[in-house]
């Protein structure tokens, strides 16, 4: 019976890893979860919390799942990388490859990718460094939106106002959040529209605050430990600035709006000066075609899967990396500065969520 690890450092954690946990518990297997840098409270009570490394240690995984870009070097078992979002260019950097979701920084045993292109750049990078593996498997969020969620316009009742789903990263050079406040709370208030409003769990308080407190009976202010999935296809369209939960989104066959976004393209409406949103929303609710076509043909490139089973394939390619791969493989750079970094980082993310307990 194989062993898997969780290792969360943010929320959002959740949702990726636990159409893993599904299958691992499908197959007969057993996972664990640790949590280090935010609260664990998602946590069920059929869930198993690893709470010292001494019990991390003792559990003795097979393999550690991360969505981000660290992990404890020293955990039992091969480190397999599954990505937090999409492989898409958010910081505006003069090319993709630039980007931070290419850098190699030597934890990872396996990189289990989305799409064709970034697959194809993190097998160059494989046999360049040679002390890591690379497999094209789908991402393990999107398989419950894939096959649960209905595709295309949401059925609306007659009189129902247009449910718009607003997300916005946290850094200050791409989100949208200080910039749309007062405009989405006179959206909200307009009696034209329904918001959901959801922010980025390292948004600065203030910001959550002010949209906390535009709460009411057109605007559900969703808290960022919850699980976005089951509420995405409530809403007909997504505001959204440079956040990757737009390409989320538009798996659901529905538009996206952007303000001042990073990443723009012909898959967006994208939108500079805050009067010109209301009237972007409106056209997106007519889903125009060419938006739509170009919304479906990011959607192939970016994850071409649609059969909701990457968490069988991720688990698939642990198992023949374990069986077959790992022992053809250097040994992993030593990484010394970068080690006492991760263990004086783990030391203070995990007073960090003690804090958020007591």
């Amino acid at each position: 019976m194989r062993r898997y690890l969780f290792f969360v450092n943010q929320p959002y954690s959740y949702s990726i890893l636990r159409p893993l946990q599904d299958e691992i518990r499908r197959r007969g297997g057993e996972a664990a979860w640790f949590v280090a840098g935010c609260t664990a409270e998602p946590l069920g009570p059929d869930e198993r919390h690893l709470k010292t490394v001494k019990e991390v240690m003792e559990f003795n995984a097979d393999a550690t799942f991360v969505p981000g870009d660290w992990v404890p070097y020293f955990f039992p078992g091969i480190k397999v990388e599954v990505f937090h979002g999409m492989a898409r260019n958010k910081r505006g950097h003069s090319s993709e490859d630039e980007s931070d979701h290419y850098r190699i920084r030597g934890w990872f045993d396996l990189y289990c990718t989305h799409a064709e292109k970034d697959t194809a750049k993190f097998q160059q990078l494989a046999e360049l460094k040679q002390h890591f593996a690379v497999a094209r498997t789908g991402w393990p969020k999107l398989d419950p939106l894939l096959k649960n969620a209905a595709q295309g316009p949401r059925p609306r009742g007659q009189g129902e106002l247009p449910v718009v789903f607003y997300a916005s990263t946290f850094s200050r050079s791409v989100t949208s959040a200080p910039a749309l406040v007062k405009k989405i709370g006179e959206l909200a208030s307009s009696g034209r529209w329904k918001f959901i409003v959801t922010l980025h769990p390292k948004m600065e308080p203030a910001v959550v605050e002010q949209y906390r407190k535009l709460s009411g009976d057109h605007l559900r202010f969703v808290e960022s430990d919850e699980d976005l999935l089951p509420i995405l296809p409530e809403a007909d369209v997504m505001l959204c600035d440079t956040s990757s939960i737009m390409f989320e989104f538009m798996f659901l066959d529905r538009p996206v709006v952007t303000f001042r976004t990073k990443m723009p393209g012909p898959y967006l409406i994208d939108v500079d000066d805050e009067r010109d949103v209301e009237p972007a929303l409106e056209k997106a609710l007519n889903y125009p075609q060419d938006l739509m076509d170009e919304t479906r043909a990011l959607c192939n490139e970016l994850h071409s899967f649609r059969d909701g089973r990457s968490s069988e394939r991720v688990l698939d390619e642990v198992e023949d990396f374990l069986v077959n791969k790992q022992s053809g493989l250097k040994r992993k750079p030593l990484n010394l500065l970068r080690k006492v970094k991760v263990r004086r980082r783990l030391r203070r993310e995990l007073k960090h969520g003690l804090r958020q307990v007591q």
